[in-house]
């Protein structure tokens, strides 16, 4: 176990997240890492979450790839701040075992039934769900897979497929990252969900001096693996069947040897449809991006969060995304999906691209001003650590057990997207 005294952390080498950390001589994925509060500890806390980011040397970048790594730091703050020793592991890890008592776990859906069940009674159990429900997820992800197959004749295996687990159902609560989306994936288990908004570790200034009347009609696709899932091929056959609406598509494509095979046509010769591949979104090259477009298109079939279309309204973009990427979205910044097929998906591309100039900018200061407001590595810390105490106050598992702040007449059964 290794332990540092909170002042040699607190240091800047992640980005404003508040830690500093040392890279270890074991692997990465069997270290404990533990933090210590200044002055006398509440109790001890563990955090089964992404432990790389505690591991970096000063001064070593850290990634951007995805807000699972600030998350991470932030979550850990939040308990340090108000003063609990807090151990990390990560997720990964399939060797530990709790040697004391902990007030508090909070973990990822994998390995949490097995650290769960050794963990002491009164011990409050927190679940970081940051997919929908795995059933759900793998349901509707398969679902897309077999569409894909009867409209195009090919099977790929571009789907996004969650492990299976236990988790929602060995914690005494739970905190999401989606929306009601989300939420009601988990409902059956009636157990207490908290909502944290997800957060961005990109933010930009609001685009001024925009031209919409000239990228009116360019659209952009963002996204990371798991194309079919995220509904890449969707867009692909509504663009190809519009030359004169242009696509950019922004993801990890050569990483996914068979979905580029079978659109190789649609990628690489279609004249409106512009292939660029994996894009950091912490560049110039993807503001520049941004500012050539209107509107992000996300028909994902199942999400935590929706992390590409938060990461697009903060650079402007107006979302047009299915009720299953898990984002807010109201007419006056977004168009939210009826469903996700290629009809429907041409329908909201030409009524973004006629709507007037004046009437896209309205939108697109919209968008930004909701993530801005909504969606910031500020406003994750405020709710998380408003969470912390909320659940501290029940003071065990037992208590906090008969309490749900989740309006039961919302419920919406999963049936009704499948």
């Amino acid at each position: 176990m290794i332990k540092r005294p909170l002042q040699k952390i607190i240091k800047g080498a992640a980005h404003g997240c508040g830690l500093e950390v040392t890279r270890y001589y074991h692997t990465p994925i069997e270290q404990r890492f533990t933090i210590q509060p200044n002055g006398r500890s509440r109790g001890s806390v563990l955090l089964s979450l992404w432990i790389e980011p505690f591991l970096l040397k000063k001064g070593e970048p850290f990634s951007t790839n995805h807000t699972h790594n600030s998350e991470s730091l932030l979550i850990a703050r939040q308990f340090l701040d108000l003063g609990y020793s807090v151990d990390v592991i990560d997720y990964r890890n399939r060797t530990f075992i709790p040697d004391k008592r902990y007030k508090f776990f909070v973990g990822l859906r994998t390995n949490f039934e097995r650290i769960a069940r050794q963990l002491n009674s009164d011990c409050i159990k927190v679940a970081h769900l940051d997919t929908a429900h795995w059933l759900f997820n793998n349901t509707a992800s398969f679902r897309r897979g077999l569409e894909l197959q009867g409209r195009r004749g090919v099977t790929l295996s571009g789907l996004r497929i969650v492990e299976t687990n236990l988790a929602i159902e060995y914690a005494d609560c739970a905190t999401v990252l989606g929306n009601q989306f989300t939420i009601d994936t988990y409902r059956y288990a009636q157990k207490p969900i908290f909502r944290i908004p997800l957060s961005t570790y990109v933010s930009y200034q609001r685009p001024e001096g925009k031209n919409f009347e000239a990228c009116k009609r360019n659209f952009i696709w963002l996204g990371s693996g798991g194309l079919v899932h995220k509904g890449l091929d969707l867009i692909l056959d509504a663009f190809s069947d519009m030359p004169d609406y242009h696509l950019a598509v922004c993801g990890p494509i050569r990483e996914e040897k068979d979905f580029e095979s079978a659109y190789y046509k649609e990628l690489y010769e279609t004249p409106n449809i512009h292939t660029i591949g994996w894009v950091d979104v912490n560049s110039s090259e993807f503001i520049e991006i941004a500012n050539r477009c209107v509107a992000i298109i996300y028909p994902s079939c199942s999400e935590g969060g929706g992390g590409s279309v938060i990461t697009c309204m903060h650079a402007g973009l107006i979302p047009i995304a299915s009720y299953e990427s898990s984002v807010d979205i109201d007419d006056s910044y977004g168009v939210m999906l009826g469903d996700s097929s290629v009809d429907t998906i041409k329908k909201a591309v030409k009524k973004i691209s006629d709507m007037p100039a004046e009437k896209l900018k309205s939108m697109s200061r919209n968008a930004w001003e909701f993530v801005r407001a909504n969606h910031t590595k500020e406003r994750f810390t405020e709710e998380y650590r408003e969470f912390i105490e909320e659940i501290s106050a029940g003071s065990n598992a037992k208590t906090l057990r008969t309490h749900s702040r989740r309006k039961r007449d919302a419920s919406i059964s999963m049936r009704q997207y499948l």
